[in-house]
């Protein structure tokens, strides 16, 4: 089972860039991914996302729940801004996982 979450309908914004939405948001999507084997995140309608908001949604569920936790989301209607923010966030937050783990 798959559900869509919609990054900017729940935010009821097309920008966002605290970590307060963020963590409310992340929260949901812990929720969706207890139920479902995989959730898309969908960006469509984003213009622009700031690295905190993208560190407290994604790079906290990676420090929660390790990296692979990435593996059960779908990345859908991302910019390229959006799209280099997760991939610093993933990169860097999973870095920092297999780091904590080793010692």
């Amino acid at each position: 089972m798959q559900n869509s979450f919609n990054i900017a309908e729940r935010a009821k914004a097309n920008f966002v860039g605290t970590r307060y939405v963020a963590r409310e948001l992340r929260q949901e999507l812990e929720k969706l991914l207890a139920r479902s084997h995989e959730v898309v995140l969908d960006f469509s309608g984003m213009v622009s996302a700031t690295q905190s908001f993208i560190d407290e949604l994604i790079g906290v569920l990676i420090l929660d729940q390790g990296p692979d936790a990435v593996n059960r989301l779908i990345f859908k209607g991302c910019s390229d801004d959006i799209k280099a923010l997760l991939h610093f966030v993933v990169t860097t937050r999973t870095e920092g996982y297999r780091s904590q783990k080793q010692h």
